[in-house]
């Protein structure tokens, strides 16, 4: 496992992360006893970066990792990020919303001790906003609240994980010095982030953490024109319609453009989100031990050659808006 430097935190992370919306249940059914050994795994194989949030499950996937942690030895530092959502509202949040209303510092401070609770710590190591809206930019009150919660020892770095149909709104934040890190979205169809968003988070000593590398899983290569996503299956809306067998029809192409040199369609995914130096970590959602083995053993390999990474910049998609659609 290689490490990247997370930021102006200056902490070393893994390459690979442990993306754990899944073991949440949010993907379908998932035994807590697979969610410890997967989780046990990436971290013998060198993983020490786990994101998780409090919608993931309602908890569980929190409630998990800590009882995965409480297995460990002390001396390992594993680095541990959680979400806070919005309160009751419009998701993503209307441009008309106000920040007060959306994360009231009340609210804020009584999510911030439920993770404390579930993940069972005194401090978190990030604690990030679950969404944003650029309307907020200018008075961003629940960033000042985490701040405070910073100097109370409650957390240790601040984020904001990006509405995935306006990821460019993190940008003024983080010109403002309000940020230790964000999570974009950003993969082989998603590569607007290079453009202005991966530029500002350097300049501005962010840690970046990629999520989406697989494109919700389309990046693996498993799905077919005929796949199916059983109930409560995030991918059940997110490839509604036609939507999943244009996306397969894509994927075609870029196995093809793959060849032999990057014979493992996922690994190519992994190498490609890893890619741009301001990345700091990827965090694939993984859920059993194969999982586990298969990403991290990623970071192993050699990194993906310049000239593919050209080669698949062509593969770029502008495509609208699909979370929640129908």
């Amino acid at each position: 496992m290689r490490y990247r430097t997370f930021g102006k935190t200056g902490w070393k992370v893994s390459e690979i992360g442990f993306g754990a919306w899944a073991i949440g249940g949010g993907w379908g059914p998932q035994s807590d006893e697979d969610s410890v050994a997967a989780l046990d795994r990436a971290l013998d194989l060198g993983c020490n970066f786990i994101d998780t949030a409090q919608g993931y499950g309602d908890g569980r996937s929190e409630r998990v990792i800590a009882q995965a942690l409480k297995q460990r030895s002390s001396r390992e530092k594993i680095y541990v990020a959680t979400k806070i959502p919005p309160a009751p509202g419009a998701w993503p949040p209307s441009p008309y919303d106000s920040v007060e209303d959306r994360y009231p510092e009340n609210y804020l401070r009584e999510r911030l001790e439920r993770s404390l609770r579930d993940l069972q710590t005194d401090c978190i190591d990030i604690v990030q906003l679950h969404t944003w809206t650029r309307a907020w930019n200018r008075q961003p009150r629940a960033l000042e609240v985490l701040r405070q919660f910073k100097k109370e020892g409650k957390l240790r770095a601040i984020g904001i994980s990006t509405p995935e149909h306006d990821q460019n709104s993190l940008i003024d934040p983080m010109r403002g010095g309000w940020l230790d890190c964000v999570q974009v979205i950003y993969n082989i169809f998603e590569q607007e982030p290079q453009a202005e968003f991966f530029p500002a988070a350097t300049e501005n000593g962010v840690g970046v953490i990629v999520r989406v590398a697989f494109d919700e899983s389309a990046l693996t290569g498993k799905l077919t024109a005929q796949t199916t996503f059983g109930e409560g299956d995030f991918r059940r809306g997110y490839f509604a319609g036609d939507r999943l067998e244009r996306t397969v029809n894509r994927v075609e192409k870029i196995k093809n453009i793959l060849g032999a040199e990057e014979p493992v369609l996922a690994e190519a995914a992994l190498k490609f989100a890893l890619k741009p130096a301001a990345v700091s970590t990827v965090i694939p959602g993984i859920r059993n031990v194969k999982q586990a083995e298969m990403n991290c053993a990623v970071s192993d390999q050699a990194p993906m050659s310049n000239q593919m990474e050209m080669k698949l910049r062509e593969h770029r998609w502008n495509r609208a808006f699909w979370y929640g659609g129908k």
